[in-house]
This record gives structure tokens, sequence and C-alpha cells, in this order.
């Protein structure tokens, strides 16, 4: 994977595609007024909403690839890559795109905000979908926001102003998010067959023999899900985090196997792990009973 372009300030992007500059510290730019661009795969250092129309063929967010023609928003917080790499094409692009420095909002209500703003953490491939509705409003306050920055730059209170538009957007794409996350949690139960699958495919298929135990991670990019959001969905419906179901998963695994007969260091491998006093540990830590007392407690009954 080749960057072409960092993100370092909010009107790096801008200067690379040639996008009017307003302010020091945020980047308001309107795709459809700046013509035909060069692809890029930029890492991105500042906090950025894309709202577009239709994503190029091949553009990825985090881990995800986006089909020609998809169409959402996508936000990027400090240290996150997306993009398309530049493949020597250029080609219009449609919708907005606001990137603010960390700096700008150092302090302020957005700062005290963000750890809450969950659509920032997106690591596998799902964007924010939204309804044309949702798309309308937020190409409305992309639009003023960018008036303030051109028209109010010696105004009492502009920087003020500008942070306040700035929360606005992030508020009304984090009740874009919750609708979203509303909708795809109402069917929970599919979810929870799909996550019990890929445990029961990780070991059917040996994955835990040169991976070792099942993590979060694994789980959630299987399920086309960030991790933070499929942790959302499974505390929703499970009350208790996706680490303890997979712990809850490998001890009744650990059970039929120590109650097979297999010796204790062969069960440990078989599940994925590293050290047999490990496995010990941890089972010990779940029931009250280290295995060998677990096995001869069944036997007795």
């Amino acid at each position: 994977m080749t960057i072409d372009l960092y993100i370092n300030n909010a009107n790096d992007y801008a200067h690379d595609i040639g996008a009017p500059v307003y302010h020091p510290h945020v980047s308001v730019i309107h795709y459809d007024e700046v013509g035909e661009i060069r692809h890029s795969l930029n890492i991105i250092n500042c906090y950025g909403i894309f709202l577009q129309n239709e994503f190029p063929e091949g553009l990825t967010y985090g881990i995800g690839t986006y089909r020609d023609g998809d169409s959402s928003l996508m936000a990027y917080s400090p240290g996150q890559i997306g993009g398309k790499q530049d493949d020597g094409t250029h080609r219009q692009y449609h919708g907005w795109v606001l990137i603010f420095d960390n700096e700008f909002i150092h302090g302020s209500v957005i700062d005290q905000k963000l750890d809450g703003y969950h659509f920032f953490n997106y690591h596998s491939n799902e964007a924010l979908i939204l309804t044309s509705e949702e798309k309308h409003i937020l190409e409305q306050l992309m639009a003023n926001l960018r008036s303030e920055l051109e028209t109010q730059a010696q105004s009492p209170g502009h920087d003020d102003i500008i942070r306040n538009y700035i929360l606005l957007i992030l508020e009304y794409c984090n009740r874009f998010y919750l609708r979203q996350f509303k909708e795809t949690s109402t069917d929970g139960s599919d979810i929870l067959s799909r996550f019990h699958d890929v445990l029961t495919n990780y070991y059917t298929q040996g994955i835990q023999k040169h991976a070792g135990l099942p993590s979060v991670k694994y789980c959630a990019a299987e399920l086309c899900l960030s991790p933070s959001y499929f942790g959302e969905i499974i505390r929703k419906f499970l009350g208790k985090s996706p680490k303890d179901y997979i712990r809850d998963f490998i001890v009744r695994r650990a059970k039929n196997l120590i109650l097979s007969g297999k010796p204790i260091d062969n069960v440990a491998e078989e599940l994925g792990f590293e050290y047999p006093q490990h496995f010990t540990r941890m089972f010990k830590k779940a029931t009250g009973y280290t295995p060998k007392q677990f096995f001869d407690n069944q036997r007795k009954k």
C-alpha cells in the first residue's frame, strides 16, 4: 500500500486538489465546484467528514472497499487511512468535505463530546448510510458553514460560530448514526447467530492453530462491523461484551474436550492457547475450578 497524501492539517487536502482555502484550521470543500481531481490514498491526521454522492470504484475506508455508485458519509479521526490510490486517472467527485484540526476544537464542547461520536470509530468497512433527507440536511449545513468562512472572517465571534456549525454537523451525524444503529440492531438475533457461526467456523477450520484464540477484532471483521459497533450490539442483546461471549464459548468447548479424556496440555493447544498454564488460569477464573478439578468433579456425579 502506497500513501499518496498525508493530510496533517486541515488545508492539505484543499491544496492538493486545488480547492479554495478559507481558514487556517478548517476546510470546507464542495467537490462539484472543484472539477476533476486525481485519486489519492490518504493518511488523515485531522478530523474529516466526507459526504459523497457516489464513491469511485475501489475506494477504501478502513479495511473495506466500496463499489462504484455507493453513496454515504465517511468520518475520519486522526491516524485513519482512506481514499483510492492514485492510478493516473482523474474523476469528478460530487459532495462535500469538512476537515478540521484538533487544535481548533481543543477544550471546546466538541472536544468534550468526541468520545461519544462513535461514527468516528469505524475501522471496518461500514460507512454511515444516509437517507435523502439526512443528506440534504448535512449539505445545507456544509453550505452555510462555507458561507460563514467566506464572508465573515473579520466578524466578532467568527471562530465560535464556526465551532458551533461543526458541532451541529457532528450532532446530526450522531443522530443519523444512532438511527442506523437502531435499524441494524433490531435484528440482533441474526448477528448473534452469525457471531456463534464465526466462532464455530474458527475452530472447525483450525484457524486457532496458527492465529491463537479468536479475537473481538477478528469476529467483528468477519461480520463486516467495526469492533466498537459490534460491541454495542452484543452488549445490547446479551448484556455482556463480545470478549466475555468468546470466553464463555471457549469454556464450553473446553469442558467438552476435558470430559472426552484429552490431556490438559492437548486441550489448551487445541483451543489456541500458547501455554497450558494460561488456559488453566482462564478456566479457573471462569468456572472456579481447575480443569483437573472440573474433570474429577464430573466423574463423581
